[in-house]
């Protein structure tokens, strides 16, 4: 009977390590939509374009792998952060990025 139990531990690893996956997955979500969020706040107050993406990344944990693109109309400013997800599954590598846009409106000059 513990032979049977041990046979099936592979699975239930596995099974939870994708519940796991799933979580992380999610948490990078929501650190995009903050690290896009933080990033348009810092552009749409006219500051260098290097202090917005400074801003994304300080915003989200430091394991986290971002990318910003940032494009200005002439009264909005609109950000989109790309975060890579990472694995937590062996053998699995790349569970590809998620990416999430803010739109800020320019300071008052």
């Amino acid at each position: 009977m513990a032979i049977e139990y041990i046979g099936f531990l592979p699975v239930l690893i596995f099974i939870a390590l994708a519940a796991v996956q799933l979580g992380v997955a999610a948490y990078t979500a929501s650190q995009a939509g903050t690290a896009a969020r933080a990033a348009a706040r810092m552009e749409s107050l006219d500051d260098p374009p290097s202090s917005a993406a400074a801003a994304g990344s300080a915003s989200i944990s430091d394991w986290l792998d971002a990318g910003f693109e940032v494009s200005s109309g002439d009264d909005e400013v609109t950000v989109t952060a790309s975060v890579q997800i990472p694995s937590v599954i062996p053998g699995i590598g790349d569970f590809g990025s998620v990416e999430s846009s803010s739109t800020m409106p320019r300071g008052e000059d």
